[in-house]
């Protein structure tokens, strides 16, 4: 049963510190419960209050966490606030650490080959005691593709989804039935970060809840991306005044 929740434009928001939140993953995998955790920012929110399909797919989910700055404000906003953000980048690290220290199974879906083949090496650098019992690159076709069995045939304790959203959380829902256990979480462009290909916003930009406008001048690539902000906010806005 889901508790402790602040609903965000029809999506529940856990409403943890990070570490609590840590301690509920890290429960589901001992207990070897099957898991679908999203870590959802403003993009996603009004991507799923936009496309009612994808919204019923996030709302399915077990877990889902506020990863970004404008759910916290969005919150605040409608005096539901969250009390801490829980960035997906961080989770993901946090996970590895516990894999590491506890030797979990992981696997890690998504990304170039290229990327997927780096990010892995430099896990296996970082965390020598962590078992990576397979990887796929993201472009293969859904339908046809053995990846399925072959995670599997794996046995993973954590599938790490890079797909990007919608993807991710899509190929997610429409196969974690196929699963005895293990815990399946979308991480995004968590894995360039992982493979070296992509540099974190420093710590400044974090602390100053700016991480997305670095994201932004360092990639500009992503403005079209970025225009869900502002939409995001002014439905927010919208729910305030009919409160």
């Amino acid at each position: 049963m889901k508790t402790n929740l602040v609903t965000v434009l029809g999506i529940d928001f856990v409403n943890q510190r990070f570490e609590q939140v840590i301690e509920d993953l890290l429960s589901r995998i001992n207990s070897k419960r099957k898991s679908f955790i999203v870590t959802a920012n403003p993009e996603i929110v009004m991507y799923a209050h936009e496309h009612p399909d994808y919204k019923k797919t996030i709302q399915s989910a077990d877990m889902v966490v506020p990863d970004g700055y404008g759910i916290i404000l969005a919150s605040k906003i409608l005096n539901t606030p969250i009390m801490e953000r829980v960035a997906g980048y961080d989770l993901t690290v946090r996970l590895l650490e516990l894999g590491n220290e506890k030797r979990l199974k992981i696997y890690l879906l998504g990304g170039r080959e290229e990327t997927n083949q780096k990010a892995v090496v430099n896990i296996q650098s970082n965390y020598p005691d962590i078992q990576i019992v397979g990887r796929h690159h993201g472009f293969f076709d859904w339908e046809k593709s053995t990846v399925t069995d072959e995670i599997k045939t794996a046995n993973p304790d954590v599938v790490f989804v890079a797909l990007g959203f919608p993807r991710q959380e899509q190929w997610i829902a429409k196969h974690l039935n196929q699963f005895s256990h293990g815990l399946f979480m979308g991480v995004g462009g968590s894995i360039d970060v992982l493979a070296g290909e992509v540099q974190r916003a420093p710590h400044f930009w974090q602390k100053m809840n700016l991480e997305w406008f670095y994201r932004l001048i360092s990639q500009p690539s992503r403005w079209r991306r970025m225009l869900a902000i502002p939409r995001f906010l002014r439905q927010i806005f919208k729910l305030k005044l009919h409160k």
